[in-house]
């Protein structure tokens, strides 16, 4: 009997998005936009938004409890959980802590992984590398965010395009040809100034003043962005498939960071993606940074996009700036 090589693997998924939606036709009455503008610009046209009695903590639970049960296993096997967000319930302790607390899992190591809109696929290498040397069995990972608790809801230019949600996935080391191919990551801290929240922390504490001048909100520098954006898909995705050995071709589905619709046709066309194989929930989530690529893989496979064997591509941009790519073998 030929003995199959050890993959790291995802056995289960979940997602969850809170029960209110923000429409298009609900923003043109709190800002002076249109669905038209936000449409044609951005590809959204709906967003969900945490309840008040929700934090990103919440949000992780109910997505990992799906991932949980569809993996088949018990949550107190679960050894390693990691939480990616960028808006976690308070400095610390770690929404993982929360998370795990509310989990009723009680022997495992439980962290979060800062890298906003990359922040999954950040959190997905390190969870291999530690099923990899053995120091963990079994990893449960989440990206979970509440941006619309640091959304300016008086800021036209940003306020349209964020969301809230959460996905999860569980990791476990088993036999076979399937499971995490290859990953690439990348960062460069100086564009840090052009995607943002100036207060809060050690450098800006918060006071009279910060608040007064809305600093605790997201600032964003969107043309900037952009341009650094697409060359950073772009090489990822790029990377990541050399780094596999696989080519353009070979990808069943792309699952990228949902920021914007044009970011997202333009880094398809360059790399040579057709965009029917390319996952879109932008028009209905908007941007949830971490939890996009995370919510789009279990949407992605519980609509039958994603088959066993297909080779699938997660690629994401975020604040850091930071970028990478994940490709898998369903």
């Amino acid at each position: 009997m030929v003995k199959h090589k050890e993959m790291i693997k995802i056995i289960g998924t979940g997602s969850y998005l809170p029960e209110r939606i923000l429409t298009n036709a609900d923003l043109e009455k709190m800002v002076d936009t249109s669905d038209e503008w936000i449409v044609t610009r951005t590809g959204i046209k709906e967003r969900h938004i945490a309840a008040t009695n929700e934090a990103s903590s919440d949000l992780a639970v109910k997505a990992a409890r799906k991932a949980i049960e569809k993996a088949k296993i018990k949550p107190e096997d679960i050894d390693l959980i990691i939480v990616a967000t960028v808006t976690p319930d308070m400095f610390f302790p770690s929404t993982a802590c929360l998370v795990q607390t509310q989990l009723g899992i009680k022997n495992a190591a439980a962290f979060d992984v800062s890298a906003a809109c990359t922040g999954f696929i950040y959190a997905l290498s390190i969870a291999k590398q530690y099923l990899e040397t053995g120091t963990s069995k079994l990893a449960l990972v989440i990206a979970a965010e509440t941006l619309s608790r640091i959304t300016d809801w008086q800021d036209r230019n940003t306020c349209v395009l964020f969301g809230d949600g959460a996905g999860a996935a569980v990791l476990k080391k088993e036999e076979g040809d399937s499971g995490l191919l290859a990953f690439y990551l990348g960062a460069d801290g100086q564009y840090g100034d052009l995607l943002n929240m100036p207060a809060g922390g050690s450098r800006m504490p918060a006071t009279e003043d910060t608040v007064k001048q809305r600093m605790h909100f997201l600032k964003m520098s969107g043309n900037a962005i952009f341009k650094v954006a697409v060359q950073s898909m772009i090489k990822s995705s790029q990377e990541v498939l050399k780094k596999s050995g696989l080519k353009c071709e070979d990808v069943n589905l792309v699952i990228p960071h949902q920021a914007n619709i044009r970011i997202i046709e333009a880094m398809a066309k360059r790399v040579g993606i057709p965009m029917e194989r390319v996952f879109l929930n932008i028009q209905k989530c908007g941007n949830m940074s971490s939890a996009t690529t995370a919510v789009g893989l279990d949407e992605a496979y519980r609509e039958g996009r994603i088959k066993k064997g297909n080779i699938v591509e997660l690629v994401a941009f975020g604040g850091g700036f930071t970028w990478g790519g994940c490709i898998m073998r369903w």
